[in-house]
């Protein structure tokens, strides 16, 4: 399964990343809300993993744009 994780906090972001790994899961962590737009934008992931408050854009924001823009997750 291939997770998109944003998260702000670095820290945080690289130990999820480790956790969700060791688990056998395929990570792109971004640390704002414009590039987690970007990233959903230009490639395919099961799911999105979306800190609320980051930089650039909040977590709903980006939320909003994909179902404007009709990205869907593999299912």
């Amino acid at each position: 399964m291939r997770i998109l994780f944003a998260e702000d906090e670095i820290a945080l972001s690289k130990a999820l990343t480790v956790i969700l790994e060791r688990n056998n899961y395929s990570v792109d962590a971004v640390f704002d809300g414009q590039a987690a737009l970007e990233y959903l934008e230009a490639d395919n992931y099961d799911c999105a993993i979306l800190d609320i408050m980051m930089p650039k854009m909040d977590g709903i924001t980006v939320l909003k744009e994909i179902r404007k823009k009709a990205i869907s997750f593999l299912y």
